[in-house]
């Protein structure tokens, strides 16, 4: 689920950085609308992809203190 969510983010980051620098979405530039069900999708796994990372990492579980 983490690589899934950091693939997301990535996509998401590179959308921002295409609005930035070009001033269009990367649905826009595929010809796509808001308006879509499919550029809603992805805007919606992105935003729970940041709210997944957002969750502390943890490799193996704490032992009990004595």
């Amino acid at each position: 689920m983490q690589k899934v969510a950091h693939w997301l983010l990535v996509i998401g980051g590179l959308n921002w950085l295409l609005v930035g620098i070009l001033k269009e979405d990367l649905f826009a530039l595929l010809g796509m609308d808001m308006a879509g069900w499919l550029p809603r999708l992805v805007y919606i796994l992105v935003g729970l992809s940041a709210l997944v990372s957002l969750k502390p990492k943890s490799s193996a579980p704490m032992a009990p203190q004595m």
